[in-house]
């Protein structure tokens, strides 16, 4: 048996193939009920100091590519994926979400989706200085065709399934990483150094109008929400907000610090707390994560199936354990490697939530009952 790596074939490593359904053919009742069974368990885990939640995400292939063009099969999907998950032992129900692109902010500036073939929607960034962005016009997402669109994914999925079902924000991108939209990459990175105080003020422009928009979205989805959101195990028990904040690691502590950390906590404030995610290796990061004054959940990739650069459990357990803040880990890959993952992570203080991929119920049912068993031994 080879050793465990990446695999490039697939689009998308976490991803699930799922049988879409009408939602004129889904049980609503059935899911509601199956939802409200978790809910208690959940209260309790986010009132707790330390615990171990098990989260079978079931991510359904293509809704965050082109599939989320048109809303109605984007639902369809997604509802096929909440009738799956049924079918593996979890402490933490899935639920739905309105996903249409990440790249909304660009459209503030007059900027449209573009669409590659069986990709999701990309833009182009416009501007060359921070400055630039500051001088120029602007409307709220809200307005755009690009908000709108989104606005009526989520007021479609809230009709079609009355309410019922946990539906999450639309995926939420920092304000840094929201200002990669609208300057070319490099060209922030330089800006950082040359103008940082447009910098800073771009980015609380960005985590103004993203404040705006997510106002909207949570006015829409009411008490429906499930909190933190898009690659988050999400619950309506549970609080805060979700940020992609994968630009996070290529700059400085000290500049991250001077410049974005008080939009993100801006943005914390108004939806019970900052929920930090980055892909790769973030291990440099952890102590700058855990400084932000409103911090509640943290998340990784912690096995080379899940992303070709997963961060060591080593450094997180200890770095974690004892604080209150939750970590969101996840493990793609058989059962071993992924109870060797969470058993690396497991403290008895510990707030753990275990993000599995098992292919079949039976191997995630046998994975969920040892990591349990682990929760209830080591102490």
């Amino acid at each position: 048996m080879g050793e465990a790596k990446f695999d490039t074939t697939v689009r998308d490593s976490q991803g699930t193939e799922v049988t879409p359904v009408p939602v004129e053919q889904f049980d609503l009742d059935a899911y509601a009920e199956y939802e409200s069974e978790l809910l208690e368990r959940n209260r309790q885990f986010a009132q707790s100091e330390g615990g171990l939640l098990v989260y079978r995400r079931v991510r359904a292939n293509g809704v965050f590519y082109d599939k989320c063009r048109d809303y109605r099969e984007s639902l369809a999907l997604q509802l096929g994926a909440l009738k799956k998950s049924m079918e593996y032992k979890a402490d933490i129900a899935n639920f739905l979400e309105p996903w249409y692109g990440i790249g909304y902010i660009a459209s503030c500036f007059g900027s449209r989706y573009r669409w590659p073939d069986n990709q999701a929607p990309a833009v182009e960034p416009k501007f060359s200085s921070a400055q630039e962005i500051l001088d120029a016009d602007y409307v709220p997402i809200a307005q755009t065709p690009e908000g709108k669109y989104n606005l009526e994914m989520i007021e479609y999925f809230l009709e079609k399934t009355k309410g019922k079902l946990p539906v999450s924000f639309s995926d939420l991108q920092s304000p840094l990483n929201m200002l990669g939209y609208l300057l070319p990459i490099t060209d922030l990175f330089l800006e950082i150094y040359e103008d940082p105080d447009a910098v800073k003020a771009a980015a609380d422009l960005c985590a103004n109008l993203l404040l705006d928009f997510m106002k909207e979205q949570r006015k829409l989805i009411g008490d429906s929400l499930a909190r933190p959101g898009h690659g988050f195990a999400s619950s309506r028990a549970f609080t805060g907000a979700g940020f992609s904040d994968d630009n996070s690691i290529m700059i400085s502590r000290e500049s991250y610090e001077e410049l974005f950390k008080e939009a993100d906590e801006k943005l914390g404030n108004e939806f019970g707390g900052f929920v930090y995610h980055s892909c790769g290796v973030w291990e440099q990061k952890i102590e700058m994560v855990k400084s932000f004054r409103n911090i509640r959940c943290a998340d990784g990739a912690f096995t080379i199936q899940t992303d070709p650069s997963p961060n060591r459990p080593e450094a997180f357990a200890d770095a974690f354990a004892g604080t209150g803040i939750v970590l969101n880990a996840r493990a793609v890959g058989s059962a071993d490697d992924s109870y060797e993952a969470f058993r690396k992570l497991w403290r008895p203080n510990q707030k753990l939530i275990c993000v599995t991929y098992c292919k079949t119920p039976q191997e995630q049912e046998g994975l969920y009952n040892r990591l349990h068993e682990m929760e209830r031994t080591v102490r």
